[in-house]
């Protein structure tokens, strides 16, 4: 072989055999990797008394204890909020804060119209956070609106995945460097890149926008044309996952608790090496601007656990009435499996509400090959029809609620940087619950007859795709 054919072979193998060893160093990394045991964590944590925070700081003990009574006896259950929210403030660490205005957001277009409102409306910085972030239509149009606003003099902080990315070519992000935004890439892919050790495995799952330090959104919606359909436009019938609307929820956030998801910004970017944020000038004083109790809750692979994937099995463990779940990617670890049945076991009602199409058949597969244990343990399960499910929420007992990007599988769980946001309240836990019974009525239960003479097929899939949950 001669001419350049010989080296660009030689290059490719060369290529070849980096990629199988990148995957072999994600494989040995996964298999060393463990969830906590939560029963353990839970019996340890202290039983102090729950403690508020306000816009100027710590309640006193007594206002807290008014503020939690409130809700008690508002929700009709005396003991849901000392069974699980006082571990989940000895596990987790943020406070709990009061004095905020948490708005629903379900589906792409209205996200984003109220995301392009807040941009627009900037005076001093804004700070995104996104695991995909696309050159489409939509990704092009965020970036137009986000160079004109650092044209205005507002300073744009941009953290983006490097794997979620990974798809965008470099000069849509040159473009926004060019224009004075200032731009991370997370967990580089290219190790040449990195800013500390290779850590190809662990990602960059959060979904945020920070503006003024003043309005936070979370959530599980990306930066892509996927989202640009509503769920309730989706093609009927369709079994093609990019016909069908994605269905997915995220949050507009007020209130003094906009500081704890700031700060998580923040901290992320220090540790991928952004340049620094002051934080006289990035976290403002703010007033009370409503009266919702929330807690931002960061979880990172660096963590000791996951504090989401602690404060969920605690508050699903000390359930007493309903358990309702909705996720996009389902591959339950044994604690939070057992968690889910033991609850319907003693009476409580737990649904969830799982996709019916993915855009992720690996995935999809997998959580399905638990159905069988899940059913003969009581638990009801839903199948979202005619679009394609993403979202990411859990109401527990009328009282508790959370939203976020984290899935309940191990990747969530071990390997991703995740945000969710715990809303403690009865008025916005019935505004969640309205919400999934409008889901419900969009999807199909699973018969327990039916299920047990599915096709040999379907079993053949899901038992190959359940051999790599641990990697998915």
């Amino acid at each position: 072989m001669t001419g350049p054919t010989a080296p660009m072979s030689a290059l490719a193998s060369a290529r070849r055999k980096t990629l199988s060893l990148a995957v072999a160093c994600c494989l040995l990394a996964a298999a060393c990797a463990q969830l906590p045991n939560t029963a353990l964590l839970m019996r340890s944590a202290p039983p102090n008394a729950v403690q508020l925070d306000g816009p100027d700081g710590p309640l006193s003990k007594q206002r807290s204890a008014a503020i939690l009574a409130e809700i008690k006896r508002k929700s009709g259950s005396a003991d849901v909020l000392e069974k699980h929210v006082a571990l989940e403030e000895a596990i987790v660490g943020s406070p709990m804060v009061v004095g905020n205005r948490v708005s629903l957001l379900q589906d792409g277009p209205a996200t984003y119209q109220a995301m392009f409102a807040a941009i627009r409306g900037a005076k001093r910085h804004i700070n995104l956070e996104t695991y995909i972030f696309e050159d489409d239509e939509k990704g092009r149009e965020f970036a137009d609106v986000l160079l004109a606003k650092q044209g205005e003099g507002v300073q744009v902080n941009l953290i983006y995945d490097s794997v979620g990315s990974l798809k965008t070519p470099k000069p849509f992000f040159d473009r926004l460097k060019d224009g004075g935004v200032r731009v991370v890439e997370f967990n580089p892919v290219n190790p040449l890149k990195a800013k500390k050790g290779w850590q190809i495995n662990n990602r960059d799952h959060r979904k945020l926008l920070v503006v003024d330090g003043a309005v936070a959104f979370l959530g599980g919606i990306n930066i892509s044309n996927d989202y640009s359909t509503a769920s309730a436009s989706a093609l009927r019938g369709s079994s093609n996952p990019s016909s069908l609307g994605w269905r997915d929820t995220h949050v507009r956030i007020e209130g003094p608790v906009v500081d704890e998801f700031q700060k998580l910004f923040m901290s992320t970017w220090a540790k991928q090496g952004g340049e620094a944020l002051p934080a006289g000038e990035y976290i403002p004083e703010l007033k009370a601007a409503g009266t919702q109790i929330v807690r931002a809750i960061g979880s990172s692979s660096e963590d000791p656990y996951s504090t989401i994937y602690v404060t969920l099995v605690s508050a699903v463990t000390n359930a007493e009435k309903h358990v309702y779940l909705t996720n996009a990617y389902f591959v339950p670890d044994p604690q939070l499996l057992e968690a889910l049945i033991d609850a319907a076991r003693r009476g409580v009602d737990v649904k969830l509400i799982l996709p019916s199409h993915s855009d992720s058949p690996l995935v999809f597969h997998a959580g399905r090959s638990f159905y069988d244990v899940l059913l003969d343990g009581g638990v009801r399960i839903f199948e979202r029809q005619s679009a394609l499910l993403h979202a990411k929420t859990a109401i527990v007992d009328g009282v508790w609620s959370t939203i976020g990007s984290t899935n309940l599988d191990w990747r969530s769980f071990l390997y991703n940087d995740e945000l969710n946001a715990v809303v403690l309240g009865r008025e916005f836990a019935g505004e969640m619950q309205a919400m999934f019974e409008k889901d419900l009525e969009a999807s199909r239960e699973i018969d327990p007859a039916a299920w047990n003479r599915r096709s040999p097929a379907l079993r053949l899939k899901e038992w190959a795709a359940r051999i790599w949950q641990f990697w998915l």
